[in-house]
């Protein structure tokens, strides 16, 4: 992982939908971290943070500093409510993570070589994504940033499934967990 993110937060204790909406007004957007060995704590984030962090794609599945009142933590953003018609984040689930057990994250694909592939360069096809990201497990520490999917060797009519992915060590692609038949393509050429 290669940016390490910090969430500054603080100790909220009005709840409901009236104390959210006073909080969004000052700048702040109600969140709430819950996981590991400790309760559910009710947060409030710096909301131009956030955004901030929320316009880099790998935020999403990246271990987060959380420094709730000088004591820090470590989180993972589990979900995201945002306004239906306003570009406003209204409230942040963040996870509590341990070093030592596995988790669950999607993590974005990232794809090479569209352009260069034999099915594109020299057959005239076009390159159809299914899929756009990979729900993965893996320990904390290994979750990588995205994953590189490679479309060099396709000719017309192949496809690139999630088995032939080169996931980095420690790092396995949840579908596959479940058998064969959830080997799905991910991208295939096609005319």
């Amino acid at each position: 992982m290669a940016n390490t993110y910090t969430l500054d937060a603080s100790l909220r204790t009005d709840e409901g939908k009236g104390a959210s909406r006073r909080l969004r007004r000052t700048g702040k957007v109600p969140a709430i971290v819950y996981g590991g060995e400790g309760q559910p704590v009710s947060i409030s984030l710096a909301e131009n943070q956030l955004v901030r962090h929320l316009q880099e794609e790998q935020f999403y599945s990246s271990i987060i500093n959380l420094d709730l009142d000088g004591s820090v933590e470590k989180v993972l953003l589990r979900d995201l409510q945002r306004h239906p018609a306003r570009p406003v984040v209204l409230h942040a689930d963040l996870q509590r993570v341990n070093a030592d057990e596995k988790l669950k994250v999607v993590v974005q694909l990232h794809f090479v070589n569209e352009e260069a592939c034999a099915g594109v360069k020299q057959d005239g096809g076009k390159v159809t994504k299914a899929m756009m990201d990979l729900e993965i497990s893996c320990l904390p520490a290994d979750i990588p940033e995205f994953v590189e999917v490679d479309l060099l060797d396709l000719k017309m009519g192949d496809s690139v499934h999630i088995s032939s992915l080169k996931l980095p060590e420690g790092v396995e692609s949840v579908q596959l967990a479940h058998g064969e038949d959830h080997d799905l393509a991910i991208a295939t050429v096609t005319k």
